[in-house]
């Protein structure tokens, strides 16, 4: 499971390097591929394939004859793209995905269990921020028994 914070830069041919603490908990099963589109809260979630093959699944079950069924799976995948690991373990996050998330420069790296997320650092700092709640508030609400 992915877990932990980096920061990376962004080359101008938007490539980021997954980093090797996050590396290791890729399956083989993904086979170096990753599926990434726009996230909740202005930022990029990146599947491995395997993962990703898992929210098909449930992207499938969705009855397209519903509106807002409908129209979530053309939000979520309209930006979706698949990019490979290169030789330097980056891949290539394709502009449109790097402007909704508001990436320039820097990149914060998150580990969120079974995806990363990518964040413009300034984005995420604002949206810890803007919690009225603790994290110990939080925490007694979402993980009590």
């Amino acid at each position: 499971m992915f877990k932990g914070q980096f920061i990376h830069s962004i080359d101008n041919k938007g490539r980021v390097s997954i980093p090797a603490k996050l590396r290791k908990y890729i399956a083989p099963e993904a086979n170096n591929s990753f599926v990434m589109t726009q996230g909740i809260d202005a930022c990029i979630d990146i599947y491995p394939r395997d993962q990703w093959l898992t929210i098909e699944e449930k992207l499938l079950k969705l009855n397209t004859f519903i509106q807002k069924e409908s129209r979530f799976l053309r939000l979520m995948l309209q930006n979706a793209h698949e990019d490979e690991m290169d030789a330097q373990s980056r891949i290539v996050i394709p502009q449109n995905l790097l402007d909704y998330a508001q990436i320039e420069n820097e990149v914060l790296i998150l580990g969120a269990l079974k995806k990363i997320e990518i964040w413009s650092p300034r984005v995420y700092n604002a949206y810890i921020s803007s919690s009225q709640e603790t994290f110990e508030q939080i925490a007694s609400e979402v993980m009590s028994l």
